[in-house]
């Protein structure tokens, strides 16, 4: 499900430009997997921080942190969903930050009714704007999870709970359970709570350093690689809330993909060679905004300059440096547009050669892996990669040339001596 487009090859007197475009596309089509792994972000979760900071009457006060280690994907509007089961009768009295969706039955309570009363409670963030008297530092961002490379100040967010009925000390205090974490896409997998030490907090003049109370609860969420078989194209692209309903939300291509991504080998230097990279947006219904773009190329290494995206090299190999991530610049093209004139956006790439490893031969030039928002893009098949010639261009003047050339000169002068 990728197309490739190879125009003419044009000549100049320095370098010869191949204007070859490949092009890959965010697939639809869905596979059967359990797999949690990330082979190119090895190492990346959400972890949930539970920190009692102080006790109550009747339980305790926490701070609840999601950090987002995921280096690459973000979670996307309308935001993360938090769930657990209490253990044994516990109530929300109050929230700050964030609320849950729903109230249950309270109606055991007399004058002071809390704030949740249900078993397996579901919590979500507050929306931007919420009154300062409702805000936790940060809060408020409709769920909204930047990925950690991309924006590592706002790949956290946080609400305070007050809890009710669990104990007030740390031996009758229980760890909720079954600890669930939804957000748009497949979803996470959480382990079980862990205690672990607790946190520390510094003062904002670094002064003076506190601690919560409480030893710490820690709870790891993975990225959960669901795929199922063969679905309708524009199945995929449809968030809402009826999951099954396809709607005619992409533009008409023979991919019916939500997303192209050109890899255009532009420039075939000596020395060097140059990319441009163009991802243009299909969907009419949505856009991206905090796009990116993984690309796993061997020649990353060797990548010199980079035009108008952001960049940073992931190596989850250690010493191996053959990914790179790409995003917009803020304010600039970091909105990827819905499908239309201003639906793509471009950039190009410098690399140097080194000779040991460089070739046009076998799709070389060519990425083996491309992710858009963490989706993994259909790559076209080997036979599909274009061949092009390593070096640069050269002008190569035969001796046939030059004595013809000599013979025309001396007939033109001798014709008007």
């Amino acid at each position: 499900m990728a197309s490739l487009f190879i125009s003419t090859t044009t000549w100049d007197s320095k370098f010869t430009t191949y204007i070859t475009l490949f092009v890959f596309l965010l697939s639809s089509s869905i596979f059967i997997s359990t797999e949690a792994y990330d082979a190119l972000d090895p190492n990346g979760n959400i972890t949930i921080k539970w920190d009692i900071m102080s006790w109550t009457a009747d339980g305790y006060v926490a701070t609840v942190t999601l950090y987002n280690f995921q280096q690459y994907r973000h979670i996307e509007a309308p935001g993360w969903q938090l769930g657990w089961t209490w253990t044994k009768k516990e109530v929300i009295w109050n929230m700050v930050g964030g609320q849950a969706t729903e109230q249950g039955d309270c109606s055991k309570f007399k004058g002071n009714i809390p704030h949740c009363c249900k078993k397996n409670p579901t919590v979500v963030d507050l929306l931007p704007g919420t009154s300062y008297n409702q805000q936790v530092a940060n809060c408020c961002k409709g769920g909204v999870l930047s990925s950690w490379a991309q924006d590592p100040a706002n790949a956290v967010g946080s609400f305070q709970i007050s809890v009710g009925s669990s104990g007030t000390t740390n031996k009758t205090v229980r760890a909720p359970k079954n600890v669930t974490l939804k957000a748009p896409g497949p979803g996470y997998t959480c382990g079980r709570a862990s205690i672990v030490k607790p946190s520390r907090f510094t003062t904002s003049d670094k002064r003076r350093v506190t601690q919560a109370l409480s030893k710490k609860l820690n709870i790891i969420c993975c990225w959960m690689l669901i795929y199922q078989g063969k679905s309708p194209h524009i199945a995929s692209v449809v968030q809402g809330s009826n999951r099954n309903a396809i709607t005619p939300l992409v533009q008409c291509t023979s991919h019916m993909c939500p997303i192209r991504v050109h890899w255009h080998v532009k420039v075939n230097y000596k020395e060097y060679w140059r990319v441009k990279v163009t991802i243009t947006n299909f969907n009419y219904a949505s856009n991206y905004s905090q796009w990116n773009l993984v690309v796993q190329h061997p020649n990353f290494e060797n990548l010199t300059q980079i035009f108008s995206f952001k960049y940073k090299s992931l190596t989850p190999y250690a010493s191996i440096n053959d990914t790179g991530m790409l995003w917009g610049i803020k304010f600039y093209n970091d909105l990827l547009m819905q499908a239309g004139p201003k639906g793509n956006v471009q950039s190009e790439l410098l690399f140097r050669k080194d000779k040991s490893t460089f070739s046009f031969e076998k799709g070389w030039a060519f990425p083996q892996r491309i992710y858009f928002n963490g989706d993994n893009c259909v790559m076209p098949p080997p036979d599909a990669y274009p061949m092009l010639p390593n070096a640069g261009s050269r002008k190569y003047i035969s001796l046939l040339t030059l004595f013809i050339t000599s013979i025309l000169t001396f007939a033109f002068i001798y014709a008007f001596a």
